[in-house]
């Protein structure tokens, strides 16, 4: 394989293999950054204890998604593609198995078998075929015809369909009040917010020509930079914010003084 290759993936890019041929794709990465960073501005603000190593790692891993899609998306190169969506996959398999063990208290067994089923899904995702209307796993496509389903977006619908399952079960059936009503909403939400971003990712080249500036066509995959970043970043907040161990205990309103 060559890893130089160049990769023409994305509306605002066209054909052009110049480093800055995708001017808003690159600079909205900056969005991620942010995102890091007031995170980490969060976590600080928590009580030491809640400072770990996970918190962190996962902080960490949100600034190098927005660092390796500005590589992918200036230096447009295989190798530029896997820095982009390594990070990415990491990212979406180290919060699985946070999400699992601490919002939903899965043991680790369990925890192991959600891993392999969201594993499982991700691979059948990157076998689906999309052409001439059709979509399966064992299409009968010429030779270079195969077609990107949702261009490109469908290996992310099992992440977005696992936020919106976990953070809908953390809403209405987790054990404690913390969980239910702040938890399991931003979950919720950030799939919610995903949903959006992965329509614009799907869209970009259908709205090619329609989203333009000063005449030059830079498509919707800058929206999915921006949503994105607020997509990780309610997630991280669900992670800073959500009580360990003893300090998950129900919410309840003090109780009145009683009268005498």
């Amino acid at each position: 394989m060559d890893w130089s290759q160049k990769v023409f993936a994305y509306c605002e890019r066209g054909l052009s293999p110049a480093f800055w041929a995708e001017p808003v794709n690159a600079t909205t990465n900056v969005a991620f950054l942010i995102a890091a960073l007031a995170a980490l501005a969060l976590l600080y603000r928590e009580p030491n204890h809640k400072r770990t190593v996970t918190r962190h790692l996962l902080i960490a891993l949100v600034f190098i998604i927005g660092i390796g899609s500005f590589l992918f998306h200036t230096f447009a190169t295989r190798w530029a593609a896997v820095a982009d969506v390594a990070p990415i996959g990491i990212f979406m398999l180290a919060y699985l198995v946070f999400a699992l063990r601490r919002f939903v208290g899965a043991n680790v067994f369990w925890s192991l078998v959600g891993l392999a089923l969201f594993i499982g899904a991700m691979m059948a995702a990157g076998r689906l075929q999309c052409w001439d209307g059709q979509v399966g796993f064992n299409l009968d496509i010429p030779e270079g015809a195969r077609g990107r389903c949702l261009n490109g977006s469908v290996g992310y619908l099992p992440a977005w369909g696992s936020m919106l399952l976990i953070g809908g079960y953390l809403s209405a059936f987790a054990s404690d009040a913390f969980t239910r009503r702040r938890t399991g909403p931003l979950v919720l939400t950030a799939g919610i917010v995903f949903t959006a971003s992965i329509a614009f990712r799907s869209l970009d080249m259908a709205l090619c020509q329609t989203v333009a500036i000063a005449g030059t066509s830079i498509g919707t995959h800058f929206m999915w930079h921006v949503l994105n970043a607020v997509t990780l970043f309610l997630l991280l907040v669900a992670a800073i914010r959500h009580p360990l161990g003893r300090e998950r205990q129900e919410i309840t309103p003090p109780r009145p003084a009683r009268a005498y």
